[in-house]
C-alpha cells in the first residue's frame, strides 16, 4: 500500500539510514537520502520534499541550522527532528528552528512511522485551506478558483498548475519543478507542456481581467505575483 509521499531523510548514521530506508520504503514512501545538512538543502532545492526526517547531529551545519535554512528557502514540508539529546532546551531549540515534531534517539521504528503519518495527515489538512494571491483565490478542497468575485473555469490540469503556483507566491519556479508538481515522471524535462499550459492559464486568470500576475522569469521559469496591470 503506497503513499506516494516524497520523504527526505537527512541523517549520517549509516545503520539508522538503512533501517529507515528499508522500513519507510516498505510503507510506500518515496525515500531520498542526504548525509549532510548541505546535501539535504541541495536535494530540497532540486525537488521540494513532502516530509523531512532531520537529524540534529550532522557533520558540517547541524540539524538546527539546516532546519532554519529549509524554512528560509520557503520549504514548508513538515519536519520531524531526531536527536540523541532529550533535554527540554534541545526540544525547544528544534521547534524554534522550524521543526514540527521532535523524536529522541533511540526510538522504535513504529513510533517514527506513526509520527511521520500524523505529520503528513496534518499537513494535508492544512494544505486544503484556501489560498489567496492578490485578487486570486483558490479552494483546494472544492477545486474552485476565483479572480475577485468571478469564478474561473479551469480544466483539472490548469487548476493543479494554478494551485502549485499559488503555494509559492512571489517565488520564481522552474519548468522542471512545475512538471514534478503537476504532471509526472513520464514527461521528459525538455517537454514544452508547461509553457503550453501557462498560456492556457494566462488566458483565463489574467487576459480577461487586464492583469499580469503570471509572469515569465527569463532563464528560470515562471512566477505568480499579487501585482497586476
Amino acid at each position: 500500500m503506497g503513499t506516494g509521499i516524497d520523504l527526505l531523510i537527512i541523517e549520517d548514521e549509516v545503520r539508522l539510514v538503512g533501517v529507515l530506508l528499508r522500513g519507510l520504503g516498505e510503507e510506500g514512501f518515496a525515500v531520498r537520502i542526504a548525509r549532510t545538512g548541505e546535501a539535504g538543502l541541495a536535494q530540497a532545492a532540486e525537488k521540494d520534499p513532502q516530509v523531512v526526517v532531520l537529524d540534529v547531529g550532522l557533520p558540517g551545519i547541524d540539524g538546527f541550522e539546516t532546519c532554519r535554512r529549509l524554512r528560509d528557502a520557503g520549504h514548508w514540508a513538515p519536519i520531524l527532528m531526531l536527536s540523541a539529546q532529550a533535554t527540554v532546551e534541545d526540544r525547544v531549540h528544534g521547534l524554534e528552528s522550524g521543526a514540527d515534531d521532535y523524536l529522541t534517539k533511540p526510538f522504535s521504528f513504529a513510533e517514527l512511522l506513526a509520527r511521520v503519518r500524523a505529520l503528513t495527515r496534518r499537513h494535508r489538512r492544512e494544505s486544503a485551506e484556501a489560498l489567496t494571491t492578490g485578487s486570486l483565490s483558490l479552494d483546494p478542497a472544492q477545486r474552485r478558483a476565483w479572480r475577485g468575485t468571478a469564478e474561473l473555469k479551469l480544466s483539472a490540469r490548469e487548476f493543479d498548475l494554478l494551485e502549485a503556483l499559488m503555494r509559492r507566491p512571489g517565488h520564481a519556479v522552474s519548468r522542471d519543478w512545475l512538471l514534478e508538481q503537476v504532471w509526472d515522471i513520464a514527461y521528459e524535462q525538455r517537454s514544452n507542456v508547461v509553457d503550453v499550459y501557462v498560456r492556457y492559464l494566462r488566458a483565463k486568470i489574467d487576459e480577461p481581467f487586464g492583469t499580469n500576475s503570471l509572469q515569465t522569469v527569463r532563464g528560470v521559469g515562471y512566477r505568480l505575483t499579487a501585482e497586476s496591470g
